[in-house]
C-alpha cells in the first residue's frame, strides 16, 4: 500500500495538482491577510488621548490643594499593586532608571511597572518548576547532584532577566522604527515651521502625517504636543522626548529647539541643519550596509551555492564514469 502511495504520489498529475492547490491557498492568504490586520496606529491615538487627559487631570490636580490631591489618587488599587505592596517589592527588585526603561519601551503609568516587578518576583519560581519538571520527567541528561541543583538554579536566573530581555526588545524595536522615520518626520517638521506654523501646530501635522510610517513616533510626537500644552514651558517637553525616545540624534534635534527657543535662532534654520545631517546619517548608515553584505554573504554561499556547483559540474561526470566501469 505504501509502494502504490509513493507511485501516486509521484504521478506527474498528481504533482501538478498538489502545486496547483498550494498556489491558490496561498494567492487566497496574501488576498485576505490584510482584512485581518488590527489597525495599530488607531490603538496607539488612544492611548495617547488617554495619557493626555492623564497630563490634564494631573495638571489640575497640582494646582489644586496637596490635601485634595493626595485623596483622588490610588483611590483603588489592582490586584499587581496589592501584591507589589504587601511584599515590598518596589524596595527589593525595582533598579534605577526602571520607569525611564519602560516609559523608552511605550509602557507608562503604574500599571507596567507593577506587572513588570511581579514577574521579575514570579518568572524565577516557574523557571525553576519548569526546568525541574524536564529534568524529573521527560529527560535528566545524565545531570547527577550539583549539575542537576545547578540547571534547576541556572532556569531561574534566566526567569528572573527574561522580562529585562523582553523589555530590552521592545525598546530596540521601538527606536529602531522611531530612527528609520524620524528624518522624514524632520523634515516635513521644517516644511511645516517654514509655512508660517506655531511648533506645536507642526509637532501635530508631523504626527499625523507620519502615523503610517511609524506609530510608535506618531505616539512620542503626540506626546509632546500634549506636554506643550499642559507645561509651563517647552523645554520640559522636548527634554521628556529624548528621555522617552532614548535616541541620541533625537536628544540633538531637542537640545537645538530648546537653544533656539533661548537665544531666539530662527527655528528653520535649526531644523534645516539638523535634517541635513539626519539625512547624511541615515545614508552613511546605508553604505555601511552594503558594504558589510558581501563578508555575510560568504559562508551561506560556501555552505549552499558551493556543493550544488561541485555536484552540476561534477555529477555528469560521475554519471559518465559509473557507466564505463
Amino acid at each position: 500500500m505504501l509502494y502504490d502511495l509513493l507511485n501516486q504520489a509521484m504521478e506527474p498529475q498528481f504533482v501538478i495538482v498538489v502545486l496547483t492547490a498550494v498556489s491558490c491557498f496561498a494567492t487566497v492568504v496574501m488576498l485576505a491577510a490584510p482584512l485581518f490586520e488590527n489597525d495599530k496606529l488607531d490603538a496607539r491615538m488612544r492611548c495617547v488621548a488617554d495619557e493626555r487627559e492623564k497630563l490634564k487631570v494631573q495638571r489640575l490636580q497640582e494646582l489644586a490643594n496637596e490635601h485634595e490631591r493626595k485623596g483622588l489618587r490610588h483611590s483603588s488599587q489592582s490586584q499587581t499593586e496589592k501584591i507589589v505592596k504587601v511584599f515590598n517589592l518596589r524596595k527589593a527588585l525595582e533598579s534605577e532608571g526602571l520607569a525611564d526603561r519602560l516609559k523608552m519601551a511605550g509602557l507608562r503609568g503604574p500599571g507596567p511597572l507593577m506587572t513588570f516587578l511581579v514577574a521579575r518576583c514570579v518568572l524565577p519560581f516557574f523557571g525553576m518548576g519548569l526546568v525541574f519538571f524536564y529534568l524529573s520527567f521527560i529527560d535528566d541528561f545524565g545531570l547527577e547532584g550539583m549539575m542537576w541543583f545547578s540547571a534547576i538554579l541556572a532556569g531561574g536566573y534566566f526567569g528572573f532577566y527574561l522580562p529585562n530581555i523582553y523589555i530590552a526588545n521592545i525598546i530596540q524595536k521601538r527606536q529602531t522604527s522611531i530612527k528609520l522615520a524620524f528624518p522624514d518626520a524632520l523634515d516635513l517638521l521644517l516644511i511645516c515651521v517654514q509655512a508660517g506654523m506655531s511648533i506645536e501646530a507642526a509637532f501635530r501635522k508631523v504626527a499625523a502625517e507620519i502615523g503610517n510610517q511609524s506609530g510608535e513616533l506618531a505616539e512620542e510626537l503626540t506626546l509632546t504636543t500634549a506636554e506643550m500644552s499642559y507645561l509651563q514651558n517647552r523645554r520640559q517637553a522636548y527634554e521628556n522626548l529624548g528621555l522617552r525616545t532614548g535616541l541620541q540624534g533625537i536628544r540633538a534635534v531637542a537640545t537645538s529647539l530648546i537653544q533656539a527657543e533661548k537665544y531666539g535662532t530662527p527655528l528653520g534654520q535649526a531644523l534645516r541643519a539638523m535634517a541635513e545631517e539626519f539625512r547624511d546619517e541615515r545614508m552613511t548608515e546605508a553604505e555601511k550596509k552594503a558594504a558589510a553584505l558581501p563578508p555575510k554573504l560568504t559562508v551561506p554561499m560556501i555552505v549552499f551555492f558551493l556543493p550544488v556547483l561541485f555536484a552540476v559540474i561534477m555529477g555528469p561526470a560521475v554519471i559518465k564514469a559509473i557507466e564505463t566501469f
